[in-house]
């Protein structure tokens, strides 16, 4: 048996250096072909501007075409992960409206709000029925309030949304069932009914019962006609005056104007590699903040006090460490209690707020 073993592998080794032997031979005899410059340098075939062999490959392309190969089975299986109005892509699983709005408390209300009623930086997510015809025509116009509940045609969207990319610290995190949950806690709050059925607490989202729901703007969607003489046209174009072709003005530097700090580690122009710390030395203080205080701290624009920013801390902690463990507890200006994670107990809460002021000396 061994023998035999032996003599499969040194068939195999032959055939395939007979492979790769050929295939070089080829090559060097496609190259040799070619014409040469007079410093020995290859001139490639041209045709219409464009040169060398890999634009103008001759070899066979069998089972290719102008744009690649058919992906396999398995490639498409993973990209194929949005679900489509008509169902297609829908898990199966079940969530109640009660666990979602567990869950919506402990992970999605930092930065959207109790009851979906929007956070700084981050979107509405309730309300706006019957806004959307809303139009600034004159001073002291409401302006149309896009929400779940007043625009998205199709809850589709919002269960793939989820899944995909919430929780913003910590995306593709939640179940099948968590998900089904929170759609479910999300319909109810915006006032939606599953083929007459209002969303109680008890109410339970399955596959089945999901694929009943009908929007209130599903219908909303349609290319505008001239003949629309009720919508009216309130700003100009946005492209408007001359091209400039020749001798114009140098465009002004744009910077961005909240930067995003609190890298962790640094950014660095260094080509160092970063060693990484072991999951072992993180402390419990990051971890609550990794999982539910980030999303706020990490970013200038939402008006939060940034982690590392020193001068910002100083002036915090000049106050008095008791003061500012106070104001975490209880909240303070666009922040919630706790953060909005209410199951944060106040020990918890000293130490995620001593590990923000020792990251921001």
């Amino acid at each position: 048996m061994f023998t035999l073993e032996v003599k499969k592998v040194l068939i195999a080794c032959g055939i395939i250096s007979i492979v790769l032997i050929s295939t070089v031979f080829v090559q060097a005899k496609s190259l040799t072909d070619l014409k040469r410059n007079v410093d020995g340098a290859v001139i490639y075939p041209h045709k219409d501007g464009k040169y060398t062999s890999y634009l103008l490959n001759e070899q066979s392309t069998n089972g290719f075409n102008q744009h690649g190969r058919a992906p396999t089975v398995n490639e498409i299986k993973a990209w194929n992960i949005d679900v489509m109005p008509d169902g297609t892509g829908l898990p199966e699983g079940e969530g109640s409206v009660e666990d979602g709005d567990e869950l919506y408390s402990a992970q999605c209300a930092m930065c959207h709000g109790e009851f979906g009623t929007g956070g700084k930086g981050y979107p509405t997510l309730s309300g706006g029925q019957g806004s959307l015809k809303n139009q600034l025509l004159k001073e002291g116009d409401e302006p149309p309030f896009r929400t779940i509940g007043s625009y998205w045609p199709y809850a589709s969207t919002l269960y793939w949304y989820i899944q995909s990319a919430m929780p913003f610290a910590n995306p593709k995190s939640l179940s099948n069932n968590e998900t089904y949950a929170l759609v479910a806690y999300l319909l109810s709050i915006n006032d939606i009914e599953i083929d007459g059925v209002e969303l109680e607490d008890e109410y339970v989202l399955n596959k089945e019962k999901f694929l009943k729901i009908k929007m209130p703007n599903v219908d909303g969607f349609y290319p505008v006609d001239p003949s629309r003489s009720d919508l009216k046209e309130v700003r100009p174009p946005l492209a408007q005056g001359n091209r400039c072709m020749s001798d114009c003005d140098a465009p002004k530097a744009v910077h961005i104007a909240a930067e995003i700090t609190g890298f962790d580690p640094a950014i660095s122009t260094s080509k160092k590699l970063v060693i990484k710390e072991s999951e072992t030395t993180i402390t419990q203080g990051e971890k609550i903040y990794n999982e539910s205080c980030m999303a706020c701290h990490a970013n200038e624009a939402l008006g939060a006090p940034v982690l590392g920013d020193k001068d910002i801390w100083r002036e915090i902690t000049s106050k008095g460490i008791d003061v500012v463990y106070l104001n975490g507890i209880n909240g303070i200006n666009s922040m919630p209690p706790k953060g909005g994670n209410m199951d944060l107990s106040e020990v918890q809460m000293k130490e995620v707020i001593d590990y923000m002021v020792l990251k921001s000396k």
